[in-house]
């Protein structure tokens, strides 16, 4: 779709799902044009020879793969490239500008610096490429980005071209202020609802940011196929901290020596390590063979961002799945994401033993049939025989604890469907009519168990239709809640396999609210504070329930 636009001398803006080929969709028709096309006669050559293609990118990592492209084809055809980009010293990048160069790759901010410095002369651009153009509007790059668009004088003369996976309005704005009229668009996304992959799986999975270090290694034993997993975090200091954490696991965040950032991604490549935990910096243009699995901590503060996070796997025709993790009070912004990025999310919660065992144990299966040599049997024959007669179990029994030892696993833990609390369970309570407050539901519960039973429930919530509501209890408590529940014919407790769907939060009449144990209501906008019963509303027909000590809940 690019190559005769690109050769016939139009400028185009480039849209298209990430992982879909946009990186060589430029450079090989530029390349091609350079040598044996349209600005053949137009390029300069020769010692300090100035620049004839100027590429804009949002990262460092991101302007290190597209160099990598323009050195791998490029210099087959006789083009030199060079990379500018920060956290390196300039001196050598004034060098290779000295020399000369065809092709010029950097983010803009050392761009810039280089056209200041007078070590960047733009006089003979042929093209100028911004690629990854709506995350240079997010990572507050628009000054930077039209004081070096504005630097090219001859525009007539010079190629445009601009490619990107979303289109806000920054975008068209550049679009329209420094592109010809008559542009070319080369768009695969179109009118279409769904703008994330196709080719990948979308999951959200509810999670308390305390249980992120547990779940996330189940999650990888059950969703990664074996293959790379990129955990990506919104602050830095979380990066850090969860790679620390996690068996195998690096991190890469801004805070780190771009140095050894480079060999972090090298090593991640080449398989050193199978898990890497990234903040935005590795979320745009990466392009790693066999990332199966991609986890999100949090839902991320634009739709762009999810759409570019979960593109890191399902690239190039392959599959992969994303898994996004949200506390439940964060429900509301899962459906905003669907509803504007075209994504139907699949609801699941934390897996469960019997999810992790199935994958890990089909893998285990695989290791000992291909992997370990018939020869072993008869010396470890006698040794066999003996766990067999002395355990008391089955063969198959037996067999099913040493593969699970093989797996790394040697006990499970309970995890609760609504928000992944280790050693809590997720139950439904109904009562035979709509509820509403809160405080009426725990209120029935305490008229057949201990306050202090009552008071570790966690996470309460209404489900959809308002005819239950669904709560964590510590599994060691769970009996009690059932025989306390069943002494009244009319009320009943199921302990859940699936979540039913459930209120959300931001859309509740009360307001976005949170119940917490202790009968302690947690606010939404309105409401800081420690009241001693649910607090909160933003909705003037609702009423707030208020009580005990509070230090700032406030109720309509």
């Amino acid at each position: 779709m690019t190559f005769d636009t690109i050769l016939d001398g139009s400028d185009l803006v480039g849209r298209a799902r990430t992982g879909q080929g946009k990186t060589l969709a430029f450079v090989l028709p530029i390349l091609v044009s350079l040598t044996n096309g349209p600005a053949k006669a137009a390029r300069k050559t020769g010692y300090s020879r100035p620049p004839s293609v100027l590429v804009l990118l949002p990262t460092r990592e991101l302007a290190n793969q597209v160099y990598a492209d323009f050195e791998v084809y490029g210099s087959v055809m006789g083009l030199s490239s060079c990379c500018l980009y920060g956290g390196t010293p300039y001196y050598n990048q004034e060098v290779n500008l000295r020399r000369g160069v065809d092709i010029v790759i950097g983010t803009p901010g050392r761009v810039k610096d280089h056209i200041e410095r007078g070590n960047l002369d733009l006089s003979h651009l042929r093209f100028r490429v911004l690629d990854e153009a709506d995350e240079m509007l997010r990572m507050g790059f628009v000054e930077d980005v039209e004081l070096i668009l504005g630097n090219v004088k001859d525009v007539a003369k010079v190629q445009t071209l601009l490619f990107s996976a979303t289109l806000p309005a920054w975008v068209k704005q550049i679009s329209a202020k420094f592109l010809k009229p008559e542009k070319i668009t080369a768009d695969l996304v179109g009118n279409e609802k769904m703008k994330a992959s196709a080719n990948v799986r979308h999951i959200v999975l509810p999670c308390l940011s305390s249980s992120l270090s547990q779940l996330i290694p189940d999650i990888i034993r059950c969703y990664s196929s074996g293959g790379r997993t990129i955990v990506f975090t919104e602050k830095k200091e979380t990066a850090s901290e969860l790679a620390g954490l996690l068996t195998g696991a690096r991190a890469l965040h801004g805070d780190i020596q771009q140095s050894r950032r480079e060999v972090t991604l090298s090593a991640f490549r080449s398989g050193k390590f199978m898990t890497l935990v990234a903040t935005n910096v590795a979320a745009r243009g990466l392009d790693i063979n066999d990332v199966q699995l991609i986890i999100q901590c949090e839902p991320p503060r634009d739709v762009e961002a999810y759409i570019h996070r979960s593109g890191r796997t399902g690239r190039a025709g392959n599959t992969g799945v994303a898994v996004m993790l949200y506390d439940p009070r964060q429900s509301f912004k899962i459906s905003k994401i669907e509803r504007e990025s075209g994504v139907k999310f699949e609801r699941l919660s934390a897996p469960q033993p019997g999810d992790f065992a199935k994958a890990a144990g089909e893998k285990a299966v695989a290791e000992v049939l291909n992997q370990v040599s018939d020869s072993v049997i008869p010396a470890f024959k006698s040794a066999a025989e003996e766990l067999l007669n002395k355990s008391g179990l089955s063969a198959v029994e037996l067999l099913a604890k040493a593969l699970a030892k093989a797996s790394g696993f040697t006990e499970f833990k309970k995890r609760s469907l609504l928000a992944s609390r280790e050693n809590y369970v997720t139950v439904l309570f109904k009562m035979g009519r709509p509820m509403f407050s809160p405080m009426h539901t725990l209120g029935l519960l305490k008229k057949f168990l201990p306050e202090e039973k009552v008071g570790a429930v966690q996470g309460l919530n209404f489900t959809a239709d308002k005819n239950g509501a669904v709560f964590d209890v510590p599994a060691e408590d769970l009996d009690a809640f059932v025989a306390g529940v069943q002494s009244d014919p009319s009320l009943s407790l199921e302990v859940l396999k699936a979540l039913p769907p459930l209120e959300e939060r931001g859309d509740s009449r009360f307001g976005g609210g949170r119940w917490n144990n202790n009968g302690r209501g947690g606010g939404n906008r309105f409401s800081r504070g420690r009241g001693g019963g649910f607090s909160g509303g933003n909705n003037r027909s609702s009423k707030g329930f208020r009580g005990g000590r509070g230090n700032g809940g406030r109720s309509w």
